[in-house]
């Protein structure tokens, strides 16, 4: 019979001990007693999944917990993204992540423009095509402040950007001046350039107008990062022998999983923030096990909660996911004579710092062929276990091996 596998990645779980929660992370302090049960019956560690120099971000750490080694094939955030839309770029194009924000008196006030309407984010964005885009410039709406930039080039007239350009994830930098994180090196003078004028033509737009008489953020400006070129992945049965499907509600995921040749499975009513559809999700996963060798459901909550550095909620976003995803898949999981389940966060993010982080994320593994380690699953239990992946993409293929000691 064959093996049944699911990966459950609560992104941004991974944290430090809050003293709002009497010293312990969130992941210790929540009530998981379907993931805890399923460490007592497996065994926990950790991995490394953003090595040096990359930023820290989803992008990096994702493909990393998937088995790809980002040295080997990581190009950039955005072109990622482009792939869920099944946006083509073409040897001389790049794609560059266009959020819509709020910065006032200089300083990155909201990096979502108030979780902006997918609605009114795609007039903004279509907006701006119409001003300021042209052959060669592209803005194309996304879901929410994640949009895209196109920069279409040629043999003759090359996009100005290469890997010596820089820029500055908007979630990276709450609250604080914006001066020092414009864009920087090659091309810098041309994406500085289409956010200023963004600003200017988004300052008075009746969307934000009327976003301010409601109290809410205006989107003031887009800011671009993450640029890249297209990437080429092997796909996951390539390179692991096994057919997926990702669950998520967010375009980086879906374009990883396009590009790695895994089908996407949308969920209706989920949102990629806290109240995002926790049982639709888990449901769906439990059905798509009768379909797919491997099912993975992504959740953007608990990451969510850090960047607004929200204690109780990022506490319980992890109870929805354990409650709602995690025992409707191990329940179903039993009922395959072999079958595994990996929980992992791609990355930390510091609810004290509100970003990304590039540390060590405890995951646990249980299920067919798999010892009974008894542990607890949080960081310090993970840590103490002395099972380490510091090259975190080796994490998959040990998950995948038919017998694990």
């Amino acid at each position: 019979m064959a093996w049944k596998f699911a990966i459950v990645i609560p992104d941004g779980a991974a944290d430090e001990p809050q003293e709002a929660l009497g010293g312990q992370t969130p992941l210790a302090a929540a009530s998981l007693p379907n993931i805890q049960r399923a460490a007592q019956q497996g065994i926990v560690g950790e991995a490394f999944n953003v090595p040096e120099p990359f930023v820290p971000g989803s992008d990096v750490a994702t493909l990393s917990l998937l088995g790809y080694d980002p040295a080997q094939y990581y190009t950039g955030r955005a072109p990622l993204e482009a792939a869920a839309q099944g946006i083509k770029l073409g040897p001389h194009d790049w794609a560059v992540r266009c959020n819509l924000v709020t910065i006032l008196d200089g300083r990155m006030v909201d990096f979502s423009a108030g979780h902006i309407t997918n609605e009114e984010a795609r007039t903004l964005i279509e907006f701006l095509q119409q001003e300021i885009g042209s052959d060669t410039v592209e803005f194309r709406p996304g879901v929410s402040y994640r949009n895209l930039l196109l920069l279409r080039g040629s043999p003759g007239a090359p996009v100005p950007l290469s890997e010596r350009t820089e820029t500055t994830p908007p979630h990276e930098i709450p609250d604080q001046p914006v001066e020092s994180h414009w864009p920087r090196g090659d091309g810098a003078e041309l994406l500085k350039n289409l956010m200023d004028r963004s600003a200017e033509l988004l300052a008075t737009h009746p969307i934000n107008e009327r976003r301010r008489r409601e109290g809410k953020h205006p989107a003031t400006q887009v800011w671009l990062w993450g640029q890249g070129r297209a990437p080429a992945l092997p796909s996951f049965v390539e390179l692991h022998g096994v057919r997926g499907a990702m669950i998520t509600a967010v375009d980086l995921l879906r374009g990883i999983a396009a590009l790695i040749g895994w089908d996407r499975l949308e969920v209706e009513g989920a949102t990629g923030y806290l109240d995002t559809n926790y049982a639709g999700k888990g449901q769906a996963a439990v059905d798509a096990l009768r379909d797919y060798d491997l099912v993975c459901v992504h959740i953007e909550a608990p990451d969510e909660a850090s960047h607004e550095g929200l204690v109780t909620e990022k506490v319980r976003a992890l109870e929805q996911i354990d409650r709602w995803i995690v025992g409707p898949l191990l329940e179903a999981l039993a009922d395959y004579e072999q079958w595994r389940l990996l929980v992992s966060p791609d990355h930390p993010t510091p609810l004290r710092t509100r970003r990304h982080d590039r540390g060590y994320v405890p995951w646990l593994i249980t299920g067919t062929g798999v010892p009974c380690g008894g542990q607890s699953y949080h960081e310090e239990t993970a840590r103490r276990s002395g099972r380490r992946f510091p090259r975190g993409h080796e994490l998959m293929g040990f998950f995948l091996s038919p017998s694990i000691r």
